[in-house]
C-alpha cells in the first residue's frame, strides 16, 4: 500500500453516524455540544464513541477523531495525484491558465513544506542551540547520560473526563548496541488494554511495532539531545503522528508534544508524564 492510501483499514468499519460524531470532535466540539447539535443525549454520543473505539482498537476518542481527519486529508491528496496529467497539460498551455496551474502547484508545495517544517522544528532548534562538538564527541555524549531511560506514567488528570484513560505507561530501555526498546500500555476508560513494543536505532529508519494497537504498525526514532527523543509513528507507510519527548532538568517529569499528520496546518498537543522508576 502506497503512502497516499488510507492510513488504517480499521476506519472502514465505522458507520456514517460514528464518522459524523468523530469529525465534530476533531473540529473542537465536546460531547455535550455534539449532543446538542445532533439532538441526542450525551450517553448516546458516548456509546457511539465507545463502539467506534472498539471497532478500531484506538483507546482515545479524540485520537481516533484525528486519525479520521488525517485519512480525509490523505484522500484529498489521492484526488490531487489523479489530476496530475491534466495539470501537466495545463502547464504546457500559454496565458493565464498556465500561470494559475503553476501558482496552485507552488501553493501546495508551500503547504507541505510548512507542515514538514513544523513537525521537525523542535529537533532543528535543539541542533542550533547545542554547543559545537565534533560528530563523534556529540554521539558519545548523547549516550553517556540517559535521562529518558526508565518508566513513565501519564498524568491522566489533565485529560478530559469523557476520554480519560485509566492508565498510560511508557518505558524506554537502551541496549548495549545503543538500540532503544519502547513499551507502551494503554488501559482505556472501559478497562480494555492496548500495548505496543518496538526496538529501533536512532537513525530515523522505520521498524515494525508489535502489539495490538491497530492505529500504528511502524516507528522511527531520532535523538537530537540526551534529554529529547523524536518518535514518528506510521500505518501502512503513512505518517500518523510525530511525538517529541522531552525530560525536565530534574529528570522526574517529561512532556510529550504530539504533531498529528494529515492536517494542512499541523496542530500541537502536549501531554505530561511522571517518572515511575
Amino acid at each position: 500500500m502506497s503512502a497516499l492510501e488510507r492510513p488504517s483499514s480499521a476506519l472502514a468499519a465505522l458507520t456514517d453516524k460514528e464518522r459524523e460524531i468523530l469529525r465534530l470532535l476533531a473540529a473542537g466540539h465536546t460531547v455535550k455540544s455534539i449532543a446538542v447539535r445532533l439532538e441526542r443525549s450525551e450517553p448516546s454520543i458516548n456509546e457511539r464513541l465507545r463502539d467506534a473505539r472498539r471497532k478500531t482498537g484506538v483507546g482515545s476518542s479524540r485520537e481516533l477523531a484525528r486519525l479520521l481527519d488525517a485519512q480525509k486529508n490523505w484522500d484529498k491528496k489521492i484526488d490531487l495525484s489523479t489530476q496530475r496529467s491534466k495539470t501537466d497539460e495545463d502547464l504546457q498551455r500559454p496565458g493565464k491558465r498556465r500561470l494559475k496551474s503553476k501558482g496552485t502547484i507552488i501553493m501546495l508545495i508551500a503547504i507541505f513544506a510548512a507542515a514538514a517544517g513544523l513537525m521537525f522544528a523542535a529537533s532543528d532548534s535543539m541542533h542550533q542551540t547545542a554547543a559545537p562538538q565534533a560528530p563523534q564527541a556529540a554521539h558519545s555524549s548523547a549516550h553517556q547520560r540517559m535521562p529518558l531511560a526508565g518508566s513513565w506514567s501519564l498524568d491522566v488528570g489533565r485529560i478530559p473526563a469523557e476520554e480519560r484513560p485509566r492508565r498510560v505507561t511508557v518505558q524506554f530501555r537502551v541496549s548495549q548496541d545503543q538500540t532503544w526498546t519502547t513499551k507502551v500500555e494503554i488501559v482505556g476508560p472501559d478497562g480494555t488494554s492496548q500495548h505496543a513494543e518496538s526496538t529501533a536505532a536512532l537513525d530515523g529508519v522505520p521498524v515494525p511495532v508489535a502489539g495490538n494497537m491497530a492505529a500504528i504498525d511502524s516507528v522511527s526514532l531520532r535523538q537530537p539531545s540526551p534529554n529529547t527523543l523524536v518518535m514518528t509513528l506510521g500505518k501502512n507507510g503513512v505518517p500518523v503522528s510525530t511525538r517529541v519527548y522531552a525530560v525536565a532538568s530534574d529528570e522526574k517529569s517529561m512532556t510529550e508534544t504530539i504533531i498529528w499528520a494529515g492536517n494542512s496546518i499541523p496542530t500541537l498537543e502536549t501531554t505530561y508524564f511522571n517518572r515511575i522508576n
